[in-house]
């Protein structure tokens, strides 16, 4: 089992930034994937990034690309989403996801359903 934790969200206006942060705890050894993805209430969860834990290889969705940066620390116990350049639209609960599936092929990591374990998500809200 994988236990997460979401924090830093908050209110920030248009252009400014925000790092969240996903503590893991438990059977981290065991994740090949770590993820963020948003969710507005009555639509589908939504990908954001993804970095492979044992690369570090990272995949944003067009979305973010340029203005998110996804990281973990050495231990491999943390993620980080780092953004900046926020925009009204970016505006979400957004959770952070562990998976134990390896996804060789690289055709599965901004799909939820293949992650296990879930945050409890962190709200995210960019005025104008």
């Amino acid at each position: 089992q994988v236990q997460l934790v979401e924090s830093g969200g908050g209110s920030v206006q248009a252009g400014g930034s925000l790092r969240l942060s996903c503590a893991a705890s438990g059977a981290t050894r065991s994740l090949y994937l770590m993820g963020w993805f948003r969710q507005t209430p009555g639509k589908e969860r939504e990908w954001v990034a993804t970095i492979r834990t044992r690369t570090s290889i990272t995949y944003y969705d067009n979305s973010v690309k340029g203005r998110f940066s996804i990281s973990q620390n050495n231990a491999k116990t943390a993620v980080y989403l780092q953004m900046n350049s926020l925009h009204p639209e970016d505006t979400d609960m957004y959770y952070c996801a562990a998976s134990t599936r390896p996804d060789p092929y690289g055709t599965t990591y901004a799909t939820p359903r293949v992650y296990d374990y879930w945050g409890q998500g962190t709200q995210v809200t960019v005025s104008s």
